[in-house]
């Protein structure tokens, strides 16, 4: 593995969301001085945050799994998890409701998962669905340590005994067949497949390695956190701050000091420079290369995953039917994938995700009420040309009557507060494409050729985020910090 030659002693981490938190977690347990520079006044990156009218809204990710990743960060300084955050197991770990009306609770746990589908499919299903369970299981132990929590130097380095492993439990066919190998019902290939949407790729399409989402979601297990999803960045920066990083917030980085191939020093737009032996990066891909001054040449252009249309509103409406996280599938499935990937244009019959947090933690939303995070996965602004600050506001009372007509009666008219974003927000917030969900997991964008974590040209510069290795989603972008901060540190 390719390290940072020289002096580490002291390392900027650019960037308090999960993944600066995490490298530099892992750094001050390797014994190197921290500093975090971040341009927002609390850390949490795209794991945002909204308070309007008493409500408390999170507006980044909201649904958590792996949380010993977490706690593996926290333990690098002595801190743990649970001195900090108060985890809720989710149980469904989602409701999963479509347009024949029916509704399929899914468990993590299997013999409740199991008692589910033969409720809803019968026994041949269930039985599938043991297989399903074992392989993305069988799956998930293939790539966690070795294509997941890896670095790579080249696509060499995929060679050896794991890569035979996953090839031959079809990690590099399409997952959509995969998961029809196992289950005929298509409310069950749904619910198994539609993590590929995280990784910017239609499941017919997605490599079948990517059924690891899946894993994730539908067996290891689905938490979230007393306070909202605010607690995680809140206590990874409490515990480097206890372990003596400092922390500049409402500081923007504008240059870097550069002698020979070495980063000297960081500049702020308010006039500090910051020395250092070494910086890990976590901005944006493009803002990264940019302050790095070079942007590595690649085959085929960056392609970008799509974006989403979110609706947060604080209602005195509630549907007790509505588990903490409910999939609303429309009746459309491919061509839900071909309208936002292939032709750049909304759903016309959109599949939801609707999470109600306050249905595990009230304290959310004042006494009574319920706070709403409603999500319309959508094309990004390289896919398609949409002028969101014309036709958003309509966006917006489209999702509210689908809403409606899918049972949710006087969901408009229990909204007390609210807030759209489009992916013309996205971009206002500087995330390529405006989408929130970086580059695409494609073939071409996967392990040894997703964007590297080192670029060439500097000896003592790193990349951490969604953009680069691993990708997408909580559990690898902290899995990047740590990658980060092993290419300094050394294994």
């Amino acid at each position: 593995m390719r390290e940072v030659t020289g002096r580490s002693d002291h390392v900027v981490v650019v960037g308090a969301g999960l993944a600066g938190l995490s490298a530099a977690l892992h750094l001050l347990g390797a014994g190197r001085q921290v500093t975090v520079v971040e341009r927002d006044g609390v850390p949490g990156g795209r794991a945002g945050r909204l308070d309007l009218g008493g409500y408390r809204f999170d507006t980044g990710p909201t649904v958590l799994t792996m949380p010993e990743l977490l706690d593996e960060a926290l333990a690098a300084v002595g801190s743990s998890l649970r001195e900090h955050v108060e985890l809720v197991p989710l149980h469904p770990a989602y409701r999963a409701e479509f347009a024949d009306g029916t509704s399929i609770d899914v468990h993590t746990d299997a013999d409740a998962m199991e008692a589910e589908v033969r409720r809803v499919a019968g026994p041949e299903e269930a039985a599938g669905y043991a297989r399903l369970r074992k392989w993305l299981t069988d799956l998930y132990e293939a790539e966690i340590d070795t294509f997941i929590g890896a670095n790579f130097d080249s696509p060499l380095d995929l060679l050896g005994p794991e890569l035979v492993r996953l090839a031959k439990l079809k990690g590099f066919g399409r997952l959509g067949p995969a998961i029809g190998r196992f289950v005929r019902d298509e409310r069950l290939r749904r619910i198994f497949s539609f993590q590929a949407l995280y990784a910017g790729v239609a499941p017919q399409k997605a490599l079948g390695a990517y059924g690891v989402i899946a894993y994730m979601d539908t067996v290891a297990g689905v938490w979230f956190p007393k306070g909202g999803m605010r607690a995680i960045p809140d206590a990874l920066a409490n515990a480097a701050t206890t372990a003596g990083a400092k922390f500049h917030y409402d500081t923007t980085v504008k240059s870097l000091e550069r002698s020979a191939d070495r980063i000297t020093a960081v500049h702020t737009e308010n006039g500090e420079r910051i020395p250092c032996d070494a910086v890990v990066l976590t901005p944006e891909l493009h803002s990264s290369y940019r302050l790095l001054g070079h942007t590595p040449k690649r085959p085929v252009k960056l392609r970008y995953s799509p974006s989403a249309v979110v609706l947060h509103a604080g209602s005195t409406g509630s549907w007790p039917r509505l588990r903490h996280h409910t999939i609303s599938f429309g009746r459309e499935w491919s061509r839900t994938f071909t309208e936002i990937i292939g032709r750049g244009v909304p759903m016309s019959d959109p599949s939801l995700l609707i999470t109600r947090p306050t249905a595990t933690d009230p304290g959310l939303a004042p006494s009574g009420k319920q706070a709403y995070f409603v999500l319309a996965p959508c094309p990004n602004l390289q896919a398609g040309q949409l002028d969101w600050a014309r036709i958003g506001p309509r966006y917006r009372d489209e999702l509210v009557a689908t809403l409606e007509a899918r049972g949710l009666t006087g969901f408009g008219a229990g909204i007390e507060v609210e807030r759209l974003v489009t992916p013309a927000d996205w971009a206002a917030m500087g995330h390529a494409a405006g989408t929130p969900f970086a580059t695409a997991h494609t073939f071409a964008q996967t392990g040894p050729f997703r964007p590297a974590n080192l670029v060439g040209g500097t000896a003592n510069a790193v990349l951490a985020g969604c953009g680069t290795t691993p990708g997408v989603g909580v559990p690898p972008v902290l899995i990047s910090g740590r990658l980060a901060a092993r290419r300094i540190t050394g294994r």
